[in-house]
């Protein structure tokens, strides 16, 4: 594990295992810059082994402000933070884990409102939602669609049963089919899985059951266009890429990180640092 920053100024970062690929510091960064604030952010690689020591270290050092959590850590991570917003029971990963006023290290979760915010102005209500995968960023997913009022869910995973237990933790309706299945039409599809991502095998998926007006969100962001991104662009479908959850659910932490709003208007800027 790398420790922690020599400087005296406040920081924050993100941890994971691997963590060299990580564009959080590119964003936090940026908005730091912008604003003019006074602190760093960057990425620390912390193996499952070393994760309790870690918060150890960090629960000790005053100029640490908190960290974001990636793969593989998002549950696990829950064991060694207080729960006072119970996420264990809702989404069961966290994301976050910031230093309250008490000094006690907090864990929450940013991506299901970093999901939503693209979409919020969907009409999905009621309507059938497709979605691919069924691990902690599918979680995040699902909370966020149990709090939209959508209908139908249908979930492609290579596990049929953790798939229907998650069905059932957030109240859902609908069914399981493999990931070779055909997809049902539905108005929303959600790439949720690393299938895509630079180094992991394409989603390969046919999009002809989805109707014309559907939109394809994919959470991967590296690459940017993914296979799946092509074939929903080759049929002239709206999407959402991978960026757009990354900013989003960014925006929110670095706002609990750092007590300040970041400036959104600056995302086109920000993207084309992201995609260099």
């Amino acid at each position: 594990m790398t420790s922690s920053p020599s400087s005296a100024k406040p920081y924050a970062e993100v941890i994971g295992d691997p963590i060299a690929h990580s564009k959080s510091p590119l964003i936090h960064n940026f908005w730091l810059d912008a604003l003019g604030i006074d602190a760093e952010y960057r990425a620390t690689h912390v193996a499952a082994d070393a994760l309790g020591d870690y918060f150890v270290q960090r629960r000790a050092d005053p100029d640490w402000r908190g960290c974001n959590i990636t793969l593989p850590h998002k549950q696990a991570a829950l064991d060694h933070v207080e729960d006072r917003g119970g996420v264990r029971q809702t989404i069961g990963a966290i994301n976050l884990a910031t230093r309250a006023e008490d000094g006690a290290i907090i864990g929450t979760n940013t991506d299901a409102a970093g999901f939503y915010a693209p979409i919020a102005g969907l009409p999905l209500e009621g309507a059938h939602v497709a979605i691919v995968g069924a691990g902690g960023a599918a979680r995040a997913v699902l909370f966020a669609l149990s709090r939209m009022d959508v209908g139908r869910v249908t979930i492609l995973n290579r596990s049929p049963m953790k798939a229907m237990g998650l069905l059932a933790t957030f109240g859902l309706k609908g069914d399981v089919l493999p990931l070779d299945a055909s997809l049902p039409a539905a108005a929303l599809l959600v790439n949720t899985s690393s299938l895509g991502m630079t180094g992991q095998p394409p989603l390969e998926i046919d999009l002809s059951p989805l109707p014309g007006d559907a939109v394809v969100y994919d959470i991967v962001y590296a690459p940017l266009e993914t296979p799946l991104l092509a074939a929903a662009h080759a049929r002239e479908l709206d999407t959402v890429d991978g960026l757009e959850m990354l900013i989003g659910q960014a925006a929110f932490a670095f706002e609990i990180l750092f007590g300040a709003e970041p400036p959104r208007d600056r995302d086109d800027e920000l993207r084309d640092l992201l995609t260099r």
